[in-house]
């Protein structure tokens, strides 16, 4: 008899800075995936996505004990990860023997942290074929953790201690993978910017080469990209718009136009099937050029999202970025030409930084004028660079994982206190996007309304009131 598995995210985060300032709700992707590799195996699954279904900690516990599952998987980022911690220790008050695996990337790195707070199993890393050897060992012979020791990619307590075994390899070949189980998705719930739109969400790689300080993807995915086959992605972009009915697509890879092979390959397969489709993806400088860009455009890409980081050579060489402004300004002026949506990341207060860089990543964002501007503040997430450097210098001052959303200011730099970067991210917002070129360029496209409702509610509370003249 196979294993019935619950995989959910936590409940209760929809009430989280993360969740109400933007408005999101967006498919998980890698419970899907996970989902769609026990399923082929032979286990039934369901995926409670609680904070797009609007489930609280009392109706998710209903849903366990409704379905009764012989194992419970949570997963969790780092802003997520009490309520994860939360609902693994509701699922133990009901039944302790119910076993509780944790994964994701804040737990890959925390792994103690979460066997301290009641997970019986972390699966650290890429998830797929670690949970489905996990659940195939519980299958056979329970909570028996001495049978575990031989699977690469756990976490565990066994006696007085915690075991890690050794990492498990990435997976080479990504098209052994069956498609994300979206099935077992609400497809029609969820949004952005709090508005119903129905899209498909898809990930062509996974890996990062340049292990960027700030970042985790290379160090949750692997310093190896690894490309699915275009066929593949077309295949399974378009099953799923046909079978949800909708031609917008988003690609949730960090660096889509990193393999041109890939890239041109997957416009032919778009070209082959007559594929109407919108799509966005991420991309990089250094690896695009003024041909690709027209060639996205022209086969549907509605947009480009850019992460420069600084306007300080300095700064963007310190964190292993390896581009260069010049890069950046040629790209965007690219971008301007084709006239395609290009969205730029910026990222100010890290440690070495002084108030006046920090103005100055705001001004060459200014410089560059993409069609929208993201500012964050630089945020030492587990498992970076940039966290360990955090640690070992005292420059953390706030440990309440819930405000690590990249919205809020949790450390100090060497010439800054955290409360000058937080007021900092809020400067970088109003400059940014009171221009009056900016106001009349959206007004013109009937965008001026949602950008400026995000902004109200989460970075700025106090932008309509003092640049509109509206109160509260």
């Amino acid at each position: 008899m196979r294993m019935k598995v619950l995989l959910a995210v936590p409940p209760g985060i929809d009430k989280l800075e993360l969740y109400r300032v933007l408005g999101l709700k967006a498919p998980p992707l890698g419970l899907a995936w996970i989902a769609a590799v026990l399923e082929r195996a032979g286990h039934k699954v369901r995926i409670i996505d609680s904070p797009t279904e609007g489930i609280d900690l009392k109706a998710f516990m209903n849903e366990v004990k409704s379905w009764n599952p012989d194992v419970v998987g949570i997963t969790a980022i780092t802003p997520t990860v009490y309520k994860a911690y939360d609902a693994v220790k509701a699922v133990k008050e009901y039944d302790k023997d119910l076993p509780v695996i944790m994964g994701g990337p804040h737990v890959t790195f925390m792994y103690e942290e979460a066997l301290n707070n009641g997970a019986d199993i972390v699966v650290r890393g890429e998830g797929e074929y670690t949970t489905l050897e996990l659940i195939n060992t519980i299958e056979k012979v329970g909570l028996d953790t001495g049978q575990f020791k031989s699977i690469r990619g756990l976490a565990f307590r066994s006696g007085d201690g915690i075991i890690r075994t050794p990492d498990r390899p990435p997976i080479k070949n990504l098209d052994e993978l069956p498609p994300p189980a979206r099935h077992l998705l609400p497809m029609d719930k969820y949004t952005l910017f709090g508005k119903p739109i129905r899209i498909i969400h898809a990930m062509a790689s996974r890996g990062c080469p340049y292990g960027c300080s700030f970042c985790s993807t290379s160090y949750f995915w692997g310093r190896m990209v690894r490309y699915r086959s275009a066929k593949a992605v077309a295949d399974e972009i378009e099953d799923a718009v046909n079978r949800y009915k909708t031609n917008i697509v988003v690609f949730t890879d960090d660096e889509f136009t990193l393999g041109k092979r890939f890239v041109y390959d997957f416009l032919r397969e778009i070209r082959e099937r007559k594929l109407d489709i919108n799509f966005s993806c991420g991309s990089r400088v250094d690896t695009i050029d003024r041909d690709m860009i027209v060639k996205l455009k022209e086969h549907g890409c509605t947009a480009l999202y850019f992460g420069v980081e600084s306007g300080s050579q300095d700064t963007i060489n310190k964190i292993g970025k390896r581009i260069t402004l010049e890069q950046a300004v040629r790209v965007f002026q690219w971008a301007k030409e084709i006239n395609i949506d290009h969205v730029g990341s910026f990222v100010i207060g890290f440690p070495w930084e002084s108030i006046e860089d920090m103005k100055n990543t705001v001004r060459f964002a200014m410089k560059l004028d993409p069609t929208y501007a993201q500012f964050t503040v630089a945020t030492p997430y587990p498992g970076t660079p940039l966290y360990y450097q955090a640690v070992s210098e005292n420059l953390i001052e706030d440990w309440n994982w819930e405000h690590y959303t990249t919205l809020r200011a949790v450390m100090r730099g060497y010439r800054f206190t955290k409360e000058q970067a937080q007021k900092m991210l809020q400067w970088a917002y109003v400059k940014y996007y009171s221009r009056l070129g900016f106001v009349i360029r959206e007004l013109i496209h009937g965008r001026l309304g949602t950008i400026i409702t995000a902004i109200k509610n989460s970075l700025v509370p106090w932008f309509t009131e003092r640049l509109l003249g509206r109160g509260e």
